[in-house]
């Protein structure tokens, strides 16, 4: 199973393996605090993409996700990717991210490209399996 959740979130019995999936620290969050048990850089976007995306987000958010796909394509990113497919075939994964709103930011474009070979995905830690 596949889950996304924001990484201040405290830690769930049932999160499996949490894995964070942004470029940055999350400001203000100790390392220990966290309960990160792996972070994919390689899996996030690039800075000068999130910087772009981050200035106009209404209107840049379809054209945001077809650049994001298309850096998912490079060598290090289908490493990781393949990396958090072998994660997920082990057991449970939640994708972790400081996004205030996650359902607007790279997580549900990365979730797509996972969950067509994976376990259904669940938002946060009590919604229902899409």
């Amino acid at each position: 199973m596949l889950r996304t959740k924001r990484v201040y979130d405290p830690p769930a019995a049932d999160d499996g393996l949490r894995v964070l999936v942004d470029r940055l620290w999350p400001r203000g969050l100790a390392k220990e605090a966290a309960h990160v048990d792996e972070w994919l850089k390689d899996v996030t976007p690039s800075t000068e993409l999130r910087q772009w995306y981050h200035a106009d987000p209404e209107a840049r958010r379809a054209e945001f996700a077809d650049r994001y796909r298309r850096e998912l394509d490079g060598p290090a990113q289908q490493a990781a990717l393949g990396t958090l497919r072998g994660r997920l075939r082990a057991g449970p994964v939640t994708l972790l991210t400081s996004a205030k709103d996650v359902a607007h930011s790279h997580v549900p474009v990365l979730v797509s490209m996972l969950a067509a070979e994976s376990a259904p995905v669940r938002e946060g830690r009590r919604t229902a399996k899409s």
